[in-house]
């Protein structure tokens, strides 16, 4: 069944018009040459703050949130949307204490940042990393979730068609290089928070229909609370021997206080902080711009579970109530992930147009940024340093094109049928967990070269190394040794009876015998050709203006107010 009616096709038909027509102007527009690789991956000096913020949100949320996030909710409920909460405090430590380092240091990528600081031995490290990490986790897994949520949308059947779709309209948005999508990505939000708010209308409405009260979202809203109060809990307790299989599933997925203490901190501050495709919107930029873009999009974090978490909840009471039975089956199977787009059915004709533009504009946004910092990783920091040294201006950014179109085919090659897996598990905790194999060994060698002088380029190898095995000891290894309860960990059995630490707690750990193992081997190593490259730092650089201070005060005050309100 075909859900979509001609109003939903010439709306969305528009949308993708107006996108392209407006990121092939500003393409026209730029002011630079072509060739020049600082505006083709970083449009330097050419975005303003809310360019900035937008695209931060635009990259950021995207089929992980809208599908993954909302199958988490289904699942969850509101606890999944500490991720968002907390990445708004995140946002503010980076504005204030981690971006004035890079930019008064001109560093424009990730890798630049650890061959100044450290030497190039680390960057080359890392930058495979980051390679590695982007093309086969996070562009795989959106184009991949992105596509299933449209697929169900439109009737089931178009899985590869659309897939294809996706990737075209993201490579013309991304070959246009950053400065158009940076720009387009204002459209992009205007309309993802749009039909998102849409979304959210019609499955509160839905709720309260159901249960008789008509067409009203505030008594939607109210019988959430009152039919699931469990699924509005932000700190789920340790399990006991009497807890139930769901109760330890939640827990693994979301460790109570234990993430708290360090796990879903290192996630969001190496996500924002030291993250290629989501730095690169404000390293082109000057300071007060640069850091008001960032805390805009901090505020906007705040709202984001209203669009991407409620409607996961509202799908889990109406299919506890006997609703949308067939919606949240694919091939014959239960997914969580399907909740999303089982609400979006229910949206009238002409609104599912427009949400369906909503849901392909955060897709389309996030794949292209994230290709685009594939293309510039690769191009400034292992093409041009190793490949060829003399490599012209055009040279770089057609070399930049052709990482972007190859990356984009890889992901298509990946998930044509679904190599990696992820249909099989939710998608947002699948970026997650894989991504946190390396988020605290990057985050412990850009905090320890940030903050700590000492630091040299052989520990922070000797750290590379160390916890990078320890992540995959803590999550292959331990959970398996016939030891479940110890004073470092506590392993839970999975509905297979097969044990695994909270991937959240892993994180905490291996992110702090990573720092304590490049302490120690910094303190150790009395070869002076291995001290590293201090950053500038002034403190005047952490100062903040007055009207950014009150942005930072009141994002702070709200985010307490909400764990007040559902601790």
């Amino acid at each position: 069944m075909n859900y979509l009616q001609t109003p939903d096709i010439i709306i969305f038909l528009v949308y993708f018009i107006i996108v392209a027509a407006y990121g092939y102007w500003i393409f026209k527009q730029k002011k630079k040459a072509e060739a020049d690789t600082k505006d083709f991956f970083l449009a330097e000096g050419q975005l303003t703050w809310w360019a900035i913020g937008a695209s931060l949100i635009a990259s950021n949320i995207s089929a992980e949130q809208f599908i993954g996030m909302s199958g988490n909710g289904f699942r969850l409920g509101l606890a999944i949307a500490s991720y968002e909460w907390l990445a708004a405090i995140s946002l503010i430590i980076v504005a204030v204490f981690f971006m004035p380092i890079y930019l008064k240091n001109r560093i424009f990528t990730m890798p630049q940042f650890l061959s100044t600081r450290y030497n190039e031995t680390v960057a080359l490290i890392m930058a495979v990393f980051w390679l590695f990490l982007y093309v086969t986790v996070n562009l795989t897994s959106i184009l991949y979730l992105g596509t299933i949520a449209i697929n169900n949308l439109v009737g089931g059947s178009y899985f590869h068609g659309i897939m294809i779709a996706l990737a075209l309209f993201s490579l013309i948005i991304t070959i246009g290089g950053m400065k158009v999508i940076g720009y387009t990505s204002v459209i992009q939000v205007l309309v993802l928070l749009i039909g998102g708010m849409v979304t959210t209308y019609v499955a509160l409405t839905l709720v309260s229909e159901h249960f008789g009260f008509g067409k009203d979202a505030l008594a939607g809203f109210n019988l959430l609370l009152e039919k699931v109060p469990g699924h509005f809990d932000m700190i789920f307790d340790k399990p006991t021997a009497a807890s139930s299989q769901k109760e330890v599933d939640n827990y693994v997925s979301l460790p109570g206080l234990a993430m708290l203490a360090a796990g879903q901190w290192i996630a969001n501050l190496n996500y924002w902080g030291c993250n290629q495709y989501i730095t690169q919107r404000a390293l082109g930029a000057d300071l007060p711009t640069a850091r008001t873009g960032i805390l805009f999009s901090a505020f906007l974090k705040l709202f984001m579970p209203v669009i991407v978490v409620l409607p996961g909840i509202a799908a889990f009471v109406l299919h506890q109530n006997g609703e949308l039975q067939e919606q949240m089956m694919t091939n014959g199977e239960f997914r969580e992930d399907n909740a999303y787009a089982a609400i979006l059915g229910f949206l009238p004709t002409g609104l599912k147009g427009l949400t369906l533009a909503a849901l392909t504009a955060a897709i389309v946004a996030s794949l292209a940024s994230k290709a685009n910092s594939i293309s510039t990783i690769y191009t400034l920091d292992i093409y041009k340093k190793y490949f060829n040294k003399e490599a012209t201006e055009q040279k770089q950014v057609w070399m930049g094109r052709v990482v972007i179109v190859v990356s984009i085919l890889f992901a298509i090659i990946i998930n044509w049928k679904d190599l990696l897996g992820i249909g099989d598990r939710g998608g947002f905790e699948f970026i997650q967990k894989y991504t946190g194999y390396v988020s605290p060994v990057i985050f412990a060698v850009f905090l320890l070269g940030f903050f700590w002088k000492r630091t040299t380029a052989r520990a922070a190898l000797v750290g590379i190394v160390v916890g990078t095995i320890l992540s995959i000891v803590f999550d292959k290894v331990l959970p398996l040794n016939g030891q479940y309860e110890t004073w470092l960990y506590t392993a839970y059995p999975d509905h297979k009876g097969v044990y695994t630490i909270p991937f959240l707690v892993q994180m905490g750990w291996v992110f702090f015998f990573t720092c304590l193992v490049m302490i120690i081997a910094s303190l150790l190593d009395k070869n002076l050709a291995s001290r590293s490259n201090t950053m500038e730092i002034d403190p005047s650089m952490f100062k903040v203006e007055p009207r950014n201070l009150i942005l930072i005060v009141i994002i702070l005050v709200l985010v307490l107010s909400l764990y007040i309100r559902f601790w």
